[in-house]
């Protein structure tokens, strides 16, 4: 039976992530090696045979920061249709391996950082100490004149909604045979997509995450027992027997094709 999932991957590295400066609405391209590290990420988990199989996509939903686009261009997923930001499609009909839709959403942007916008957690820190405040969690303070984390609840759980009802509540515990393209991708930011799989399993912002997501990470969530009311954090999946069974396939062609 089907269950389906939702793929959740951080833009690559750019010159502010690395310095770990908080990095909401201000616009930055990717480092050289972000975008390498990328396209090694579309070529290593993205396939027939990988982790995300693009046939199986139906919907991909993109914030709408320029790092995070340019992440999704990277991942060469092969859409029928031209990205939302493109004046024609980059690729020809040859490469086309999905025809999963891409929607550039506003709930899926980054924290907004407000007064914390381009500095570090240690630089805040010193800041708030000088100034007599607490110190600082953004799962429970959130940023002076930015968003709260009620702000940012709010539309994670709408976008949580939207997925469910648009595409995983057609498909969950129907014959895969049947049942049509389910999975859902994500491409966006550190804090946002750690917050969207605290929604996705039902824990507030205030109980504080217990996982990391790198620039240019994935993350997976899906259901236990094929069922909407039972959401559920992927730690792991058989797509990696897959890989290895592949790889030595092409191992022994090669050494074939030596002889």
């Amino acid at each position: 039976m089907t269950t389906p999932r939702v793929f959740v991957i951080r833009h690559g590295e750019t010159e502010w992530s690395l310095d770990g400066r908080h990095t909401g609405i201000t616009e930055l391209p990717l480092t050289e090696n972000g975008e390498k590290r990328i396209l090694a990420t579309g070529r290593a988990l993205i396939g027939p045979d990988r982790l995300i199989v693009p046939k199986n996509l139906a919907h991909v939903y993109v914030s709408p920061r320029r790092r995070a686009q340019c992440t999704l261009e990277l991942l060469e997923l092969g859409c029928r249709e031209k990205l939302p930001w493109q004046e024609r499609r980059g690729h020809s009909d040859a490469c086309i391996r999905t025809n999963a839709t891409v929607q550039v959403t506003e709930d899926i942007r980054e924290w907004d950082y407000g007064a914390y916008e381009g500095i570090t957690s240690k630089e805040i820190k010193s800041k708030r100490a000088a100034a007599g405040l607490p110190p600082w969690d953004i799962w429970r303070d959130g940023c002076p004149e930015g968003e709260s984390p009620d702000d940012v609840t709010t539309r994670i759980d709408r976008l949580i909604d939207d997925i469910r009802t648009r595409f995983h509540s057609k498909v969950i515990g129907k014959d895969k045979r049947k049942a049509g393209p389910g999975d859902v991708l994500l491409v966006a930011h550190g804090h946002i997509l750690r917050a969207f799989a605290m929604r996705w399993v039902q824990k507030t912002l205030q109980d504080g995450p217990t996982f990391l997501l790198e620039a240019g990470g994935v993350g997976t969530l899906s259901y236990e027992h094929h069922n909407l009311a039972e959401p559920a954090i992927l730690l792991g999946g058989s797509f990696m027997v897959d890989v290895v069974e592949n790889a030595e396939k092409d191992e022994t062609n090669q050494e074939a094709k030596n002889i």
